[in-house]
C-alpha cells in the first residue's frame, strides 16, 4: 500500500503536511529537516524542488527556492540526499515542484529515482491534466506514484469531478486565488468555498493549502477537510531556527497548543 493512503488510514481528521523547499536554508539540510518532521509529528511531508521560474509561490518560498539553487540544489544532488530517507522517515514523503526541471532530468528517470529513494507521490501544478492522462499516467503507475492534482476556487465542477476520478491520496485544496504566503484568518468567501467543496463527497481526501500558519487556521482548514498543509510559516521559522527542538515545538503549536 502507498504510505498516502496509510496515512489516512491510521488518522481520520487533522493530518498536517509540512512544506520545505529542499537545500534550505543550508545545502545539506535536507534530510535533517525531513527526519526533524517525521520526529516531531507531522503526518506528510512534502519536499519542494527549487525552481528559478515559480508561479504558484509566494515571496517566502521563491526566496527559499532562489537560496536552494545559489547553494547548488539540483534533482541529481536532491537524490543523493534522500538516498537514505527510509531509514529515519516513515511518513509519506511528496515531491512538490515545476515540469520543466523534471523534464529536462528525464520523466522516466525521474520517477525511477523516486522509486528508489522511497517518495510516495508528485505534485505538479503546472502538469497539464490531458497530458497525465495521455503521458505520463503510465509511468507514474509503473513506478508507484501517486500524481495529487490542486483545485481553486475558480475550478468548474465537470473538472473537479474529473480531478477527483483521476486522483490518487488526496486532492490539494488551494484556499484562494493567490500565491502561496500566510493570510491573516480565514475570510467568509473561503469558508463558502470549503462548505461547496465539502458538500460534493468526493471520494478522494481533501487537505487544504496556502494562508496556513497556525493553530486558528489549520483547525479551521480541519472543520472542511481532512488536514491541511503548512508551508511559507514553517520556510519562515527555518530561517530562524531549524532545529529539532524549534520543528517540534512548532508543530505542537500547529495541532494542539493547549496540551
Amino acid at each position: 500500500m502507498n504510505r498516502i493512503d496509510q496515512a489516512f488510514i491510521d488518522k481520520k481528521d487533522h493530518l498536517l503536511n509540512v512544506y520545505f523547499t529542499a537545500g534550505y536554508p543550508e545545502l545539506n539540510d535536507t534530510l535533517e529537516i525531513a527526519r526533524h518532521l517525521n520526529d516531531g509529528g507531522a503526518d506528510l511531508i512534502e519536499i519542494g524542488l527549487p525552481f528559478s521560474d515559480p508561479i504558484a509561490d509566494g515571496p517566502t518560498i521563491q526566496e527559499s527556492s532562489h537560496v536552494a539553487l545559489e547553494n547548488g540544489m539540483t534533482l541529481a544532488l536532491l537524490f543523493e540526499q534522500l538516498k537514505d530517507l527510509r531509514k529515519t522517515v516513515q511518513v509519506p514523503v511528496l515531491l512538490m515542484g515545476y515540469i520543466n526541471p523534471i523534464l529536462q532530468f528525464g520523466f522516466e528517470a525521474f520517477c525511477k529515482k523516486c522509486q528508489e529513494v522511497g517518495v510516495d507521490g508528485l505534485i505538479l501544478p503546472d502538469l497539464p491534466m490531458y497530458e497525465y492522462e495521455e503521458t505520463y499516467k503510465e509511468v507514474l503507475d509503473q513506478y508507484g506514484l501517486y500524481n495529487v492534482f490542486l483545485i481553486t476556487p475558480q475550478t468548474l465542477g465537470d473538472r473537479i469531478s474529473k480531478i477527483d476520478e483521476l486522483s490518487k491520496g488526496f486532492i490539494y485544496m488551494v484556499s484562494s486565488s493567490s500565491t502561496t504566503g500566510a493570510k491573516s484568518g480565514i475570510s467568509e468567501e473561503q469558508i463558502a468555498y470549503f462548505e461547496r467543496i465539502k458538500a460534493l463527497n468526493l471520494k478522494n481526501r481533501k487537505l487544504i493549502g496556502f494562508g496556513i500558519s497556525d493553530y486558528a487556521s489549520f483547525s479551521k482548514a480541519c472543520a472542511y477537510a481532512d488536514g491541511a498543509i503548512v508551508g511559507s510559516a514553517f520556510i519562515k521559522l527555518l530561517a530562524e531556527d531549524k532545529s529539532a527542538a524549534s520543528i517540534s515545538n512548532y508543530i505542537h503549536q500547529l495541532k494542539n497548543p493547549q496540551s
